[in-house]
């Protein structure tokens, strides 16, 4: 039995997919979550065989979700799942270690193929999506980065998403349990790194990067 945690922050996708992948013969939906941060506490907790995960989370960017799994959890197979079909998004997954990437336009047989691939240890990639993409990050190797973002540790990556999703220091010191002082700290970090001087600027660089969307 495959079992499967599902990482998406609209509750009738989730749901949907749960049904999905429950109808299909070996797989088990273990677990959902709505955000990253929680995302990551349930990979702690359930340690699935499969991950499958949006990237426009709340929390935690789905990009660093499929990070910090690869990274504790190494055997564990992700699966990103995105409306996103542009090669920013698609390499980075791959790079961060994501075994499989489905657009969220694909036929639902694309998912279970891509969950069943990803499980007997091999890439999978939507139909839609050039198979050239992943040889084409592979080939030219990891030289060095010029973009800013990968300067940010993890901690200062989730205050920079949370703040940009409107919460003030005390909310964001409950979610990831420090005291707003810490909160305040990492967020001076988080402009001063990124060049950026009031919060508006650092609402527009987390739409432009797609940390939050539009309407979120």
């Amino acid at each position: 039995m495959t079992t499967i945690l599902l990482v998406e922050d609209h509750q009738i996708v989730r749901q949907g997919l749960k049904m999905l992948l429950n109808a299909e013969a070996g797989f088990n939906v273990i677990g959902e979550a709505a955000d990253g941060l929680q995302g990551m506490d349930m990979v702690r907790k359930l340690q699935p065989d499969v991950l499958v995960t949006d990237l426009s989370i709340p929390g935690l960017k789905g990009i660093d979700l499929v990070r910090n799994v690869k990274a504790e959890f190494p055997t564990i197979k992700t699966i990103v799942l995105s409306m996103h079909a542009s090669e920013d998004y698609v390499l980075p997954a791959f790079a961060e270690g994501a075994s499989g990437y489905v657009l969220k336009d694909s036929c639902a047989d694309d998912l279970v193929h891509a969950i069943h691939q990803a499980f007997a240890g091999c890439r999978y990639l939507s139909p839609q999506l050039a198979e050239r993409a992943i040889d084409a990050y592979l080939q030219a190797g990891h030289g060095p980065s010029n973009d800013l973002y990968e300067t940010l540790s993890q901690r200062e990556r989730e205050v920079l998403q949370l703040s940009a999703e409107g919460h003030t220091y005390s909310e964001m010191a409950e979610v990831l349990f420090i005291s707003p002082r810490t909160v305040e700290t990492h967020r001076n970090n988080v402009m001063r790194k990124l060049g950026l001087t009031t919060v508006s600027d650092l609402v527009r660089y987390a739409i432009r990067r797609g940390l939050v969307s539009v309407d979120a």
